[in-house]
């Protein structure tokens, strides 16, 4: 069985208190913490890199799960490496020539490769990634268009993760993109163990109580499976 994992997404955090806020999060019950990089090229939106991780690495042991919506992910593996991440996770639509290079750089800085997907991109794409010998260890579906939080929940997103699940029983699955108390349970029963959550842990007067019930939703359905 593969573990439950809740991941707060720091895009919804103050950036000001960055360091205080992730340790909020883990306070609250956290597993990870979701770190969005964007370059305003790849998606419209620019947040933070690799200095802001080596900035945070240095308050926090935490595992840093960095989503990397950027055109070249190959120009971020080093700096990445060296600031202290704990995962690389890449667009399949900005490597299709060179995700075996990249996958092989990224485990060789130590860190845990997995590639995401945009809601227009088909499952089908990211098969090589995980029946090569140099696979990723993680596949991140985006419930959402990736660029910018708060945006709502794709229902129609949840027959990508049951198709990955059905085909790689033990894989990390990660969900992201309007994820809360009201669509967890569409998540969790396609067969998500990752789940990413950011205004709706940010946002409530009881972020535990939402990390908690998002986990409970993921241990339940796969009792359930």
């Amino acid at each position: 069985m593969v573990k439950a994992i809740v991941a707060p997404s720091m895009l919804s955090s103050d950036f000001a208190n960055l360091a205080s806020e992730a340790q909020r999060m883990l306070n609250c019950g956290a597993d990870w913490l979701h770190m969005d990089i964007m370059d305003g090229h790849f998606v419209p939106n620019l947040t933070l890199g690799a200095p802001v991780i080596e900035s945070l690495r240095k308050h926090t042991k935490a595992y840093l799960d960095c989503h990397l919506m950027v055109t070249n992910p190959l120009d971020y593996v080093e700096p990445l490496g060296k600031a202290g991440a704990s995962g690389f996770t890449f667009h399949v639509e900005a490597s299709r020539d060179n995700w075996q290079e990249l996958v092989q750089r990224i485990k060789s800085k130590g860190m845990k490769p997995g590639v995401s997907l945009k809601p227009g991109t088909p499952i089908e794409e990211v098969y090589p990634l995980l029946d090569g010998e140099n696979s990723v260890e993680l596949v991140l579906v985006m419930t959402v268009e990736p660029g910018f939080g708060g945006q709502k929940f794709m229902p129609e997103m949840m027959d990508k993760v049951r198709t990955l699940r059905k085909k790689y029983p033990s894989l990390d699955i990660e969900v992201d993109g309007g994820l809360g108390p009201s669509t967890i349970e569409a998540a969790s029963s396609a067969g998500a163990n990752c789940v990413v959550a950011g205004s709706s842990v940010f946002g409530a007067p009881d972020p535990a109580q939402v990390i908690s019930l998002m986990r409970n939703s993921v241990e339940e359905a796969q009792k359930r499976s």
